[in-house]
């Protein structure tokens, strides 16, 4: 087995082999997505279980690469591994029946998750162009919807048209489900987007993100619809959610735990009063999963290091009235935090 990745996980991983099942740590090692499929990996190769509906692409996708596709599915891969005795899975991302169906065999499971995720959690140059890509589309979408918002436009319509977008400039699919909040729906940071209609007047938050190549991007703005002169105590706090935004991309450096870069933000919304009201944390990793390692809360231990991906996403949120978030998706470069967004974060009126 020639390929350092690879070699890296096997050693770290303490099993014989490893039985992947899961999508994205098939993409991962693979470089390939299929909705199914087996990856087995040993001291020896890494191959590619892959079904009739995806051999042929795969064969001629990974022709060349160091992975080897074999024909077969769960099948084919129970049998190569069968005479290991220790295998490798991801504990987080196995069912129990997975599992049972490989002790009932005679295999003894370990967790190999820690492995692949110490590899993960460093993009190599490759991973960062595809989420500064992915952060690309997204913010161009992004322009693109301003110019179409209308009111009476319902949050559905203004999502669904953000998506379209996105897919049009070339994403193959979104991060996760776009929240689109209008005026006091924004106060519920995981909101549910619903048919509230836009009015003149009203704030504007929306998160979304898309894929690109299998690597996420994340973003939310937040705006107004207009301006009815009614919204001074809005506009302060966006003000100190703003700044508590650039004090994490000023101050964050590579060393720092996920806890210290929380507090950071934290303890800039501190100083204005608003600490209360950021309810969730500053930041999580974002890769081919939307979160991921590292965890950047007041919890978070993992010591921060170049090639890392995070969100760096303070919000303040005041139940039934407002809600104000500013999303960067952010790496580590050189030491410093370095954001893959570039439009413009100062508080914009339609």
């Amino acid at each position: 087995m020639k390929n350092g990745k690879f070699q890296a996980i096997y050693a770290e991983a303490g099993a014989e082999a490893l039985f992947l099942e899961c999508d994205f740590l098939r993409r991962y090692l693979t470089d390939f997505y299929s909705t199914d499929g087996y990856v087995v990996l040993t001291d020896r190769e890494c191959v590619f279980f892959a079904d009739p509906r995806y051999f042929e692409a795969a064969e001629k996708r990974l022709k060349g690469s160091p992975v080897r596709v074999a024909a077969g599915a769960a099948k084919e891969a129970m049998e190569y591994i069968a005479p290991y005795t220790s295998i490798g899975v991801p504990y987080p991302f196995m069912s129990l029946a997975a599992a049972n169906k490989l002790t009932s065999a005679g295999h003894e499971l370990r967790d190999c998750m820690p492995a692949l995720q110490h590899a993960m959690i460093v993009k190599t140059e490759e991973e960062l162009s595809r989420i500064a890509k992915a952060c690309e589309i997204a913010e161009a979408a992004l322009s693109r919807l301003f110019g179409e918002l209308k009111e009476g436009m319902a949050e559905r319509e203004a999502a669904a048209l953000l998506e379209y977008f996105m897919r049009d400039l070339g994403a193959s699919g979104v991060s996760f489900e776009t929240i689109c909040a209008f005026g006091e729906n924004a106060s519920v940071p995981h909101y549910e987007t619903s048919d509230r209609k836009l009015r003149f007047g009203d704030a504007v938050l929306i998160d979304f993100g898309c894929k690109y190549e299998g690597y996420c991007s994340d973003c939310t703005r937040t705006f107004l619809f207009g301006d009815d002169k009614q919204h001074e105590d809005f506009k302060k706090i966006y003000g100190c959610v703003l700044e508590a935004h650039m004090r994490v991309l000023e101050k964050l450096r590579a060393g720092m735990t996920g806890k210290e870069a929380d507090e950071i933000a934290r303890a800039c919304l501190r100083e204005h009063g608003l600490a209360e009201y950021f309810t969730h944390s500053l930041g999580h990793g974002v890769g081919l999963q939307i979160h991921e390692a590292p965890t950047l809360s007041p919890r978070g231990e993992t010591v921060l290091e170049d090639g890392m991906v995070f969100s760096d996403e303070p919000g303040v949120y005041l139940a039934g009235k407002l809600g104000i978030r500013i999303e960067d998706t952010v790496t580590l470069k050189g030491g410093n935090a370095s954001t893959f967004m570039k439009t413009e974060k100062k508080l914009i009126v339609l």
